[in-house]
């Protein structure tokens, strides 16, 4: 018996920012975001959406371009740091939004027995609901469970990581014997607390409102006897350098856990390379040094050499930039790595859905080429910051591309709507006060200001 994917489909907002124009407004040179990054835009949450709706937007997606009964689905796990609530799952909105679109098909509350969950660790989340659910089926071959990730990448304006933002969600079938995916139980692993990236929870007190001579008091604004009042910012406490480092040396590690309880030539093994990308080039600028060392496990650094010269003749520094231009490396990029990128580079950061993006924009781009990529191999690095890498591997099945036939990213991603750059930042201050896209399927209608239901959500 086989567990993994059956079935994947996506979400994503229907607005975008040329990476141009934010380059040309921050005054970056184009070029060192467009071919140093790999970034052509930046996909952005209306300003009724957030994690919750497109969740259900992915989720609807692929219950009905699947025709998937929900009542036979006995999980719905979901991957984000975008919560919207300490204690409410985000999934449960989600879901009740779903419930209530599929009532007339289904019946009232479709997902009455399913077990729903959020599992939160920065970008990794839902790669966890993904192991989770897989050991699920592996125990109960007759069940069905479906993982979503969903994620808002929301940075400060102007700050270094304003321009590997983005947004959106992708939901996936786990079931047995699947039609998509098949993936093996070996799981490499490597964790280290470390303080890369967090949202932490941040104190305001009323002296610190009235620091300028006011006389205004947290009770009065918020209605509440709090002295001291918690906030919650969307964008992230972060040092993009220390994370980059923190993602590779997670890798390694999670490679070499991996590689201890199965012997595996990375190298001639896996066919393709899929990446958690906060920007479209990450993986191939972070697998420069890995790949080096499988050359050298494969007795192939010499043909490395030939091209770019020995190694120990000049320092690492200059001899590793050489090699990352040389056309060895660019053929593995090309050949491993390339077409999982291409939907990150119109798209941007989605968190915990970027590595699922990444599978769908590779299996999109090999269906349109025509490409045979059945029983192909495919290695899954995994990365959340905090920190933690899972490394993953698995097997394209024969019916891949029957499954995704309906699945158009990249026709999505050329029919939205591009926004210029001041509309941009009234957005990302919340200083639009209308949707700009009216019509989505599923988005958020209010949040709640009565007694007893302060903060509670509503979908349509």
């Amino acid at each position: 018996m086989t567990v993994g994917i059956d079935a994947i489909d996506f979400y994503i907002p229907q607005i975008a920012l040329q990476i141009g124009s934010l380059a040309e407004a921050r005054e970056i040179p184009t070029a060192k975001l467009e071919k140093g990054l790999g970034l052509k835009s930046i996909a952005l949450a209306d300003i009724d959406e957030d994690a919750a709706s497109m969740a259900a937007n992915a989720l609807y997606q692929l219950l009905i371009n699947n025709s998937i009964d929900p009542k036979k689905i006995g999980r719905v796990y979901l991957g984000t740091e975008s919560a919207l609530d300490s204690a409410k799952p985000t999934a449960t909105y989600a879901i009740g939004a779903v419930e209530e679109k599929l009532t007339a098909k289904y019946g009232e509350r479709c997902f009455k027995n399913c077990d729903v969950v959020d599992l939160t660790f920065a970008c990794i989340g839902a790669v966890d609901a993904l192991e989770n659910c897989l050991d699920w089926v592996r125990v109960n071959p007759d069940k069905k469970a479906i993982v979503i990730a969903s994620d808002i990448a929301k940075y400060e304006l102007d700050s270094s990581g304003e321009y590997t933002q983005g947004a959106g969600a992708v939901a996936m079938l786990i079931t047995s014997n699947p039609n998509i995916l098949e993936i093996q139980k070996t799981i490499g692993l490597s964790m280290m607390h470390v303080g890369d990236f967090f949202k932490p929870r941040r104190k305001i007190t009323n002296k610190d409102i009235n620091q300028n001579g006011g006389n205004v008091s947290i009770n009065t604004i918020f209605n509440t006897k709090k002295e001291v009042l918690e906030l919650f910012f969307e964008e992230p406490v972060f040092d993009g350098y220390y994370s980059n480092e923190c993602y590779q040396k997670r890798i390694r590690e999670a490679l070499e856990h991996f590689k201890s309880q199965r012997n595996v030539n990375f190298l001639k093994e896996w066919n393709h390379l899929i990446f958690h990308l906060p920007y479209a080039f990450q993986g191939r600028r972070m697998m420069l040094d890995i790949w080096i060392n499988w050359l050298k496990e494969n007795k192939q650094l010499e043909v490395l050499e030939k091209e770019v010269g020995p190694m120990e003749k000049t320092d690492y520094k200059s001899w590793g930039k050489a090699a990352s231009k040389s056309s060895l490396y660019r053929s593995f990029v090309d050949e491993k790595i390339a077409d999982g990128e291409e939907a990150s580079g119109h798209i941007g950061n989605m968190y915990t859905a970027s590595i699922f993006m990444s599978l769908i924009s590779l299996l999109s781009i090999a269906n349109k080429k025509e490409q045979e990529i059945a029983g192909n191999k495919i290695g899954f690095l995994s990365y959340g910051s905090g920190s933690k890498s899972k490394i993953f591997e698995g097997i394209i099945c024969e019916n891949w591309k029957a499954k995704i036939a309906k699945i158009d990213v990249f026709n999505k991603i050329a029919n939205r709507k591009v926004i210029d750059f001041r509309t941009y930042e009234k957005l990302h201050n919340s200083a639009i006060k209308e949707p700009i896209i009216t019509e989505k399927m599923f988005s958020l209608k209010r949040i709640d200001n009565r007694e007893n239901k302060i903060g509670f959500r509503h979908y349509n």
